[in-house]
């Protein structure tokens, strides 16, 4: 399992367990940056803890703020929005430049959901 894999699976896990997904914002917004193949992704973490480091680590994410969305909320209003934006969602981006795996979001939900109903 490479290091993306074990990141989306322990996102999986943290966000089924907590009931909470967490994204960054600054007064211009939620980033979503355009990765390396030409998509946009907007990053999300599975604890607090995940977002403020990349906050703290990476230069881009300076001033931003972790802000928790409840997961109601998350699959209620921002799937559907981010899916008709066509972005995709980025699982607990980490490192220098914050990188990590992006997938869609109604996966992103699916797979959290998988993880809630067999624990």
């Amino acid at each position: 399992m490479g290091i993306s894999s074990a990141q989306a699976s322990k996102f999986y896990q943290e966000v089924a367990e907590n009931g909470v997904i967490w994204g960054i914002k600054d007064s211009g917004g939620f980033p979503a940056p355009r990765g390396t193949e030409g998509n946009r992704a907007m990053p999300f973490w599975s604890s607090r803890s995940r977002a403020q480091t990349v906050i703290e680590n990476v230069s881009a994410y300076t001033g931003f703020e972790p802000v928790a969305i409840s997961w109601e909320v998350f699959c209620e209003r921002w799937v559907p929005g981010l899916s008709q934006d066509g972005l995709l969602a980025g699982i607990n981006w980490s490192g220098e430049r914050a990188t990590g795996f992006d997938i869609q979001p109604s996966e992103l939900q699916e797979n959290v959901e998988a993880v809630r109903n067999n624990t």
